[in-house]
């Protein structure tokens, strides 16, 4: 078979395959100021240039298969292309995958970037830290891999190990860490009493049943006579979102919590129910950049129905549902078709949660993921991390939080 008659047929399949992605169009008498179409023939000019004009004879199939890549995750960071090759791979880890690293990663500026690491998990004792940048894992760059591939690669078998290499502010070169996989244990939710009746409620993630201890504590600490409660959400990223709602209710005893709504897909909302409902007290809750997902929800339900303050750094911005649509050439695609919002009406992942008490979070000033807008790279912009907080330096977002608290009493 010749090489012209290859591209031929490569190009052809091409062409078929981005009309099922850009929504499987059939009408041939669409309007020819149709986008789709319009960028359709861009690409095919494209690809034809590459063709004839490139250096050498380049690998069609690769440029393909990146171009489709790119595309999906150009739509958001949880929208992937997975190859055929990638696709098995993907389906293995899902069955047999049953160890992960105890990390909640996305991709942030073209690289995997750790959110929130679980305390005491494999990533937290082999040394990651939160907001760690991941270059590479086993050597290949996370710039050339969809999250999908991300999170297949990171979990596997217990006992196995995998290598990734880190980078972190004022670090000229990437660290690279051993972690061992495990099945990870999320730590129970922490209290205790504070000064002045305060009760304070630590939530690392939101498996499923976290809302129920959650509530527990809730009664435990008015038993003990707190008239004010803490609500620390602080690298919070993981778990289900309806644990987030169920935390939420508990609470509010009316208003919507969140609602869920893509392109087709109806609108479901989330309304608080009043029998859910178990505390009056005043709440103030703590945020920062590894607050995610389910933490979110709580926070933006709070803060929007006016039940409470929300303290500390924006947030990290995640909440979406994906949907896992197989291709013909046993490729795959992971497709977000609705997120969730705000009582507002503010996509999660979009817009985050901004505290109405913004204030940040010292041992993470230097060492945090930068804003979006800032574009910055692996390496490109020095800072040092600070995880762990020294037993001389004190929180000030808690600090705030209890002075806001304390506001809201005098006031009231």
């Amino acid at each position: 078979m010749s090489t012209k008659l290859k591209v031929t047929i490569l190009a052809s399949s091409l062409a078929i395959l981005l009309f099922t992605i850009v929504g499987g169009f059939v009408n041939v008498r669409a309007s020819s100021n149709d986008g789709a179409y319009r960028q359709l023939s861009v690409y095919s000019e494209v690809l034809s240039r590459i063709r004839l004009e490139y250096v050498e004879e380049p690998n069609i199939a690769g440029v393909t298969d990146g171009a489709l890549h790119g595309l999906l995750e150009s739509l958001d960071a949880n929208s992937s292309y997975l190859s055929a090759a990638e696709y098995k791979h993907y389906k293995t880890m899902k069955t047999d995958g049953k160890a992960e690293i105890g990390a909640t990663v996305s991709k942030r500026f073209g690289y995997a970037a750790v959110v929130a690491v679980i305390p005491g998990g494999p990533a937290d004792k082999a040394g990651v830290e939160n907001s760690d940048i991941i270059e590479s894992i086993e050597g290949k760059s996370t710039h050339e891999m969809s999250l999908a591939e991300i999170h297949g690669m990171l979990s596997g078998e217990i006992g196995s190990t995998i290598t990734v290499a880190v980078v972190r502010p004022r670090r000229a070169e990437p660290q690279k860490i051993v972690i061992t996989r495990d099945v990870v244990a999320i730590p129970p939710v922490s209290d205790k009493m504070l000064a002045d009746n305060v009760g304070y409620i630590k939530v690392d993630a939101f498996p499923e049943g976290k809302s129920q201890e959650i509530a527990g504590k809730i009664r435990d600490l008015q038993k003990q006579g707190a008239k004010k409660l803490v609500l620390d959400l602080r690298n919070s990223a993981s778990g289900t979102e309806s644990e987030g709602v169920a935390t939420a209710n508990l609470f509010l005893d009316h208003g919507t919590i969140t609602y869920l709504q893509g392109q087709k897909y109806p609108r479901q909302a989330f309304n608080a129910d009043p029998a859910k409902d178990i505390t009056k007290l005043p709440v103030a809750v703590l945020v920062n950049r590894g607050t995610a997902g389910p933490a979110e929800i709580v926070a933006a339900a709070i803060l929007e129905n006016a039940r409470g303050d929300v303290v500390g750094d924006k947030t990290f911005g995640d909440g979406s549902v994906q949907k896992l649509i197989e291709m013909q050439d046993n490729s795959a695609l992971i497709l977000s078709v609705a997120k969730y919002y705000s009582p507002s009406g503010k996509a999660i992942q979009d817009a985050a949660v901004t505290p109405n008490v913004l204030i940040a979070d010292t041992a993470e000033d230097d060492g945090g993921l930068p804003d979006e807008d800032q574009q910055a790279a692996p390496g490109e912009k020095p800072s040092e991390k600070k995880d762990e907080k020294p037993k001389n330096q004190q929180d000030d977002q808690l600090n705030k939080a209890l002075e806001v608290l304390k506001n809201r009493e005098a006031k009231g």
